[in-house]
């Protein structure tokens, strides 16, 4: 159940206070099946698996959650090819046009026909609340979906005030730096892959490495040039790799042999007791990281009054 992208919130050690009534809050807003007229869905279940009960899964002071959808698969082609069909009718038989208002009276009957027997898409975004560091781990590399976690979590809380990251280093340009001169914090080095843009135009050239040496030459003179570094690869203390981008999403995680081979040392009696360890181990490993991250970056954890 390893994470594979962190976007990450953080909330005040009063927000942390207020959230040991997190699963009698969850259990309210569990995920239901959509119903016929219902385009979709979202809910809590349980990170043990849709047939579990528990709605959160602790380690410590850390909780896992999983914020569950389900969406009627209903494309706009299908809908529009039917639509057409009913006003071609129409013509043919009345001899007579379609106005605006019947248009959309006929599209709200043709989803009421389609929506009860479209295919349902289900989904399932993990989390982790870090109530001693006030940290919110959402694994995904979408803003979007992330958005719609943390509003997931404020509509069964009645408030969560978990804020974006609002750094007081500017990523991009100490990342341009740790790239231009290959002077990385302690524990840090250069992976293979970067995206490097010219930040003077809307336009401007896309440079995007891969496999690549970094403090090649060639990568040296789009610096130099003027590009800026909006995605870096990097690997910490020899345990994580990620793509740091300059929003703060780390993509691509994943964790390295050194950390793998501590969690196949020892045998587990039980799925649970395996979802444990593997919880325990990749939340030690982030906490250092995050830790590191908040040092390099400025992400202060947010006041009492946030």
């Amino acid at each position: 159940m390893f994470f594979r992208n962190l976007t990450l919130f953080r909330f005040s050690a009063k927000v942390a206070a207020d959230l040991d009534g997190l699963d009698a809050a969850l259990e309210g807003h569990r995920l239901r099946g959509c119903g016929p007229l219902e385009l979709a869905t979202r809910g809590f279940v349980s990170p043990l698996g849709r047939r579990e009960e528990p709605l959160t899964h602790s380690v410590g002071p850390r909780t896992l959650v999983s914020i569950g959808a389900e969406e009627k698969l209903l494309p706009a082609a299908v809908v529009n090819e039917e639509l057409a069909r009913r006003i071609q009718k129409i013509v043919e038989e009345e001899g007579r046009r379609v106005g605006g208002r019947e248009r959309k009276r006929l599209k709200q009957e043709v989803l009421d026909e389609l929506l009860p027997r479209a295919f349902v898409r289900p989904s399932q975004l993990s989390a982790y609340i870090d109530k001693e560091n006030g940290w919110l781990v959402l694994d995904t590399a979408s803003r979007k979906a992330a958005e719609a976690g943390v509003t997931a979590l404020r509509e069964a809380l009645g408030s969560f005030p978990a804020v974006p990251l609002a750094p007081e280093e500017t990523p991009r340009a100490l990342m341009t730096d740790w790239l231009a001169h290959g002077k990385l914090p302690a524990g840090l080095r250069l992976g293979d892959e970067c995206e490097l843009r010219d930040p003077a135009t809307a336009t401007g050239a896309v440079v995007r490495c891969r496999r690549q040496d970094l403090e090649s030459d060639e990568v040296r003179e789009h610096l130099k040039g003027g590009k800026q570094v909006f995605q870096l690869g990097l690997e910490f203390d020899g345990r994580v790799s990620f793509v740091l981008g300059e929003d703060l999403v780390l993509r691509k995680l994943r964790f390295l042999d050194g950390v793998l081979d501590e969690l196949e040392a020892d045998e587990r009696e039980s799925a649970r007791a395996e979802l444990d360890a593997r919880f325990a181990l990749m939340t030690l490993e982030l906490e250092r990281l995050l830790a590191q991250l908040s040092a390099w970056f400025g992400l202060p954890r947010p006041g009492d009054d946030a």
